[in-house]
């Protein structure tokens, strides 16, 4: 048996796609950390249920995930850096289907919360590193397409999760969401063990940046913190003004030390590269609005429409369907005309999307919610292939792999801003809207939801065109030099 793996393992390094087992091994890992980052957002109704917890404290289901990730995605990236980045990966495989086992055992809310912190270490690991192995095992010929399908799978598994964890409550329970994860973590860390080559980490004199990873990892907590519990605990709680106050002392210490220390553990300069700073800008802003739509419109579908989880699963998989379609397209066309056209008209036509949404009512059919998706799923395509290539073709190679972390940071920092700042909103007007009313009826609930939602969906659709024009101005590609 041994023999017959070693065997296997020879004939694929010697194949002449061996690069491309690489890439699908890679994908895997990057579909599973990403998926989960969303797929909870529908069983959040079915959650807030079952374990007894209002939308302010099973918020913290998605949130914890995404604030544990964008805290640690450049510990250990650099943390790869110098032991090796096929450990890290390996490592990442088996702690997030550890932490999705537990997930699944959950009986109650803070359980499932520490869990996903279990969970989400492991996804950082395998999205830090994802990048830097596409990198080191493509030619310079073939890496910008490879990075823009690892961009496309990054999208896809943000986006489809609603609709996956839809149809997975719909038909099974919320637990399967998690127990979904068991067999494909199992083959992710066998075909890692596999597939992945041997990679040389640093030797010499570098050393790991111990006290900026201490002060990025509890500045970012901090502030975020603050940020998702502002509204709950108000805002002039000296708890959230501890928190906004520390998490920007120490954000801003971190940067200054970032630029005086030896080895840092992020290359701030990058962001004085023009289009590498106005395409994480307005990628920053895109995942904003689409996770402001993402966290409350299940809460619509199941609460005021009444659909089941399944029916939610299939309304919203017309985002990533979408995708799907036109996502590769456009990152061919980029490749011809450039990003600044398509990246500018995918926010424009987000914001048409969620403008429209800002129409449905308590009596929508599927065909009058349907056109919002459809459009905010062809902004998305528009914009996020072409957005990636720009970013990633404005930096020099050796700091490829160090761009892709720094945008998947990004990115998931985008999340956790729309989720905060769209629960945040929501519950300001939807307490506003029944002010000064002892016991609300029905009909007065369902107006006072109907317009808090459409208030966070107005504000996303502006954020979005404020990002097409952030987009407008980066100036094409600036090609950057080895």
């Amino acid at each position: 048996m041994a023999s017959r793996i070693e065997n296997l393992f020879i004939k694929l390094k010697n194949s002449p796609r061996y690069r491309w087992f690489i890439m699908a091994n890679v994908s895997v890992g990057t579909f599973m950390s990403t998926l989960d980052s969303s797929i909870v957002n529908v069983a959040l109704p079915t959650l807030s249920t079952q374990l007894h917890s209002d939308l302010s404290v099973v918020q913290w289901v998605v949130s914890a995930y995404l604030l544990t990730i964008s805290s640690l995605l450049p510990v250990f990236g650099r943390v790869a850096d110098l032991i090796g980045r096929k450990k890290v990966f390996s490592f990442g495989f088996i702690l997030f289907t550890l932490g999705s086992v537990l997930c699944g055992l959950s009986t109650n809310i803070w359980f499932l919360v520490g869990t996903r912190i279990v969970q989400a270490i492991g996804a950082s690991m395998l999205m830090s590193n994802s990048s830097a192995i596409i990198t080191a095992n493509f030619p310079p010929q073939e890496r910008g397409r490879a990075l823009g399908l690892t961009g496309t799978v990054v999208a896809l598994g943000n986006l489809s999760g609603p609709a996956i964890g839809g149809l997975l409550i719909g038909f099974t329970s919320w637990r399967s969401i998690f127990y979904v994860n068991l067999p494909i973590g199992i083959i992710g860390y066998l075909a890692a063990q596999m597939v992945l080559p041997e990679d040389q980490p640093q030797r010499g004199n570098e050393k790991f940046d111990t006290l900026g990873a201490i002060l990025f990892t509890v500045g970012m907590v901090s502030l975020l913190f603050a940020l998702n519990n502002g509204q709950d605990l108000g805002w002039t709680s000296v708890y959230i003004l501890m928190g906004l106050l520390l998490g920007i002392i120490l954000l801003g210490w971190f940067l200054r030390w970032e630029t005086r220390v030896t080895h840092p553990m992020i290359d701030v300069s990058l962001f004085r590269n023009r289009p590498f700073l106005m395409g994480n800008l307005s990628g920053f802003i895109s995942f904003v609005v689409l996770f402001m739509n993402t966290m409350l419109m299940p809460f619509y579908l199941q609460h005021i429409l009444n659909y089941q989880p399944s029916q939610v699963g299939l309304m919203m998989s017309a985002f990533p369907i979408v995708m799907a379609f036109v996502a590769p397209i456009s990152g061919h066309i980029s490749d011809r005309i450039g990003p600044v056209i398509l990246t500018t008209s995918g926010l424009t036509v987000t914001a048409l999307g969620l403008f429209y949404l800002t129409s449905v009512t308590d009596t929508s059919t599927v065909w009058q919610i349907l056109p919002g998706p459809l459009l905010m799923g062809l902004g998305s395509s528009l914009f996020q292939s072409p957005n990636n290539s720009s970013v990633m073709s404005s930096v020099p190679k050796p700091k490829l792999g160090l761009a892709g972390g720094l945008n998947a940071l990004v990115r998931n920092l985008g999340m956790v801003v729309g989720i905060a700042l769209s629960v945040t909103l929501f519950e300001n007007r939807q307490a506003a809207a029944l002010h000064g009313i002892a016991q609300a009826t029905a009909a007065q609930q369902t107006s006072a939801f109907l317009s808090a939602y459409h208030t966070v969906l107005f504000v996303g659709g502006v954020l979005s065109l404020f990002g097409a024009f952030i987009s407008l101005n980066r100036k094409g590609y600036a090609l950057a030099k080895d």
